[in-house]
């Protein structure tokens, strides 16, 4: 009688995959690297006898009123600059759903319940801390359940840990999820003062663009004009212009048709345009954003005291150290059990509860969503800025504990996968 094998989980993928997830990471390092250097100048200048000039450049007003864009060099960052993560984030989610891991629903349930469980779970634990503050407060609910890619892999650089591929593609999809769902929550529940003629009218720009890359046209005077007339007009309609990002990211074919009707036949625009976006995106745009929306004046012993005796803070915390982790881990341990699938060979659950904690690292996304809750609450939104660097600064601590303990096993694993004793260009685990 034969026996059917376990399925297995965190299995490595295909050499191309492996390297297109490689460079992927390598550019979002750099960025992350970039991404501390802005944060730690803004905190600095924020805190130093030079304070005002810091709150005067991110408060400095610039643009047409026309077109109701005479916006903050701050606001700028968060809407404009932040459109183009998003516009690679839909590039990304979109490659994931039509070549990647989460068009095989075997591969894909992995990542999106760890996704889906690092959202509830931190949104759940800071309810319950502000369930008694109101429903001012309450509209922070979201901002712990983004994790920080660029951050997080930042961190995995610092600690210099060698995550085998298959790590590393969970954390990436697991990213890549959590922004379709950051993405979402912000559409839904942070809108501001709804103009429908400019949603509608938004759509004929979109339809264009959409027409113009489906065409395999890549002009960037015809395209530019047509995704800067989309972002203003969602950016008019009350819907976060970086909403505008994800749409114009989704329009772009990712694959090649072959011709004669034929199977798809290579990477199509999409890739085209990660490749010269996301260097914008990871080197300028995030930490251009981080440097305008991270500074904070902390007030010193007393700032922290008074900011940690706020439920937000608090919630935000524990919500990104522990909700994270309980999400991300309990919701993967679930379907390995409900599924009856293991942990591929040479990969323990210690790994999985390192990822977990890595997790939660929120930045970007969160600081983002603590503006759209807290924007004309000075103290609530300051609070929130303090937690969210503290409670990421502590989860990357315990994640870089768990990881580096497992940093000699790694290296084991990552040897194996660079090993081409044939020479023909292959890591020869890639043909077995």
């Amino acid at each position: 009688m034969v026996m059917n094998s376990p399925r297995r989980i965190f299995t490595r993928g295909s050499y191309a995959e492996s390297v297109r997830i490689s460079q992927i990471l390598r550019s979002e390092t750099v960025g992350g690297a970039l991404l501390l250097a802005a944060t730690v100048l803004a905190l600095i200048w924020a805190n130093s006898p030079w304070a005002s000039g810091y709150f005067d450049l991110r408060d400095f007003r610039i643009g047409p009123e026309s077109l109701h864009l005479n916006l903050s060099l701050g606001t700028w960052a968060a809407d404009g600059l932040l459109a183009i993560f998003f516009f690679v984030a839909g590039l990304e989610l979109k490659r994931e759903f039509v070549a990647g891991d989460l068009r095989n629903p075997a591969k894909a349930v992995v990542p999106i319940a760890a996704a889906v469980g690092g959202v509830i779970l931190p949104a759940l634990i800071f309810v319950v801390v502000n369930i008694s503050a109101g429903p001012d407060v309450l509209r922070g609910w979201a901002i712990p359940t983004a994790t920080d890619i660029a951050f997080a892999l930042a961190v995995l650089a610092v600690i210099s840990t060698h995550l085998p591929s298959a790590l590393r593609t969970f954390l990436l999809t697991l990213a890549v999820v959590d922004d379709l769902i950051a993405i979402a929550i912000i559409a839904v529940f942070y809108p501001g003062d709804m103009h429908f003629q400019y949603l509608a009218l938004a759509v004929v720009p979109l339809l264009a663009f959409t027409w113009l890359v489906q065409k395999r046209i890549r002009s960037w005077y015809l395209l530019i004009p047509l995704a800067a007339a989309t972002w203003a007009l969602v950016h008019a309609s009350g819907i976060h212009a970086t909403v505008a990002g994800v749409l114009l990211g989704f329009a772009v074919p990712v694959m090649r048709s072959a011709k004669r009707g034929g199977p798809e036949a290579g990477p199509g625009l999409a890739e085209h345009f990660e490749h010269l976006m996301r260097p914008v995106s990871a080197g300028l745009a995030v930490p251009l954003f981080a440097f305008f929306s991270a500074g904070v004046a902390v007030g010193g012993l007393a700032g922290l005291k008074s900011a940690f005796s706020d439920t937000v803070a608090i919630g935000i915390v524990l919500a990104l150290v522990v909700g994270k982790f309980i999400g991300v881990f309990g919701s993967t341990w679930i379907v390995t059990k409900t599924t009856k699938a293991e942990l591929d060979d040479g990969l323990a659950w210690v790994d999985v509860a390192g990822l977990a904690l890595l997790a939660g690292v929120g930045f970007t996304v969160s600081l983002l969503i603590s503006e759209l809750s807290f924007g004309s609450d000075a103290a609530h939104y300051d609070h929130a800025k303090v937690a969210i660097l503290a409670g990421s600064v502590v989860a990357a601590l315990l994640a870089s504990v768990v990881l580096r303990v497992r940093n000699r096993h790694y290296r084991t694993l990552a040897e194996l996968e660079t090993r081409d004793d044939d020479g023909d260009g292959t890591p020869d685990i890639y043909l077995s």
